[in-house]
């Protein structure tokens, strides 16, 4: 019994009692605003609860990955699928390359998760549950898909820059 809890722990990524660790994690990275190459890396089903304007409906919750020299942004963000919201989801799947402006698209979602694509990020500030101030990184608007934009792939997973000098970061 043993040795199937070890094996199955090892594959889900659960502890035991008595495993070492050594994973800090990292902080958040707070990018500056300018135009970035990002990969979806999760997409989650769910339903916005409704508002004033916009009734109870589908969402999909999407985590973005942004690759800087200070390591990996992450950013969250849903596409609330109404009717008055559809120009967003139409950006979104432009950016990702999956529809072209004016075509009729179903939605492929399940091809979003590993794709690439561009967009524009501003930082906003926030005041947290627990009153203290905070900054998020915030998707303001999706770019549509260039390949001449999309830079290539490494072997270890980081994407080619061939001229640094127009990032907005150092």
């Amino acid at each position: 019994m043993s040795d199937y809890y070890q094996n199955s722990a090892a594959n889900n990524g659960c502890f035991d009692w008595d495993d070492a660790i050594e994973n800090d994690g990292q902080e958040f990275i707070t990018l500056p605003e300018g135009d970035y190459v990002f990969e979806v890396v999760d997409f989650e089903r769910g339903r916005y609860p409704g508002s004033a304007k916009i009734p109870p409906c589908n969402k999909a919750s999407l985590t973005l990955q942004v690759k800087t020299d200070d390591g990996i942004a992450r950013i969250r963000t849903d596409l609330i699928l109404y009717r008055s919201l559809e120009w967003k989801i139409s950006s979104f799947f432009r950016s990702i390359g999956q529809k072209q402006k004016g075509q009729r698209l179903v939605m492929n979602w399940n091809a979003v998760i590993g794709s690439r694509g561009r967009a524009h990020i501003k930082p906003r500030n926030y005041t947290a549950t627990d009153g203290t101030e905070r900054t998020t990184n915030d998707v303001d608007r999706y770019l549509d898909f260039d390949p001449e934009k999309m830079p290539g792939m490494t072997a270890d997973g980081f994407m080619e820059i061939d001229d640094d000098s127009e990032l907005p970061f150092d």
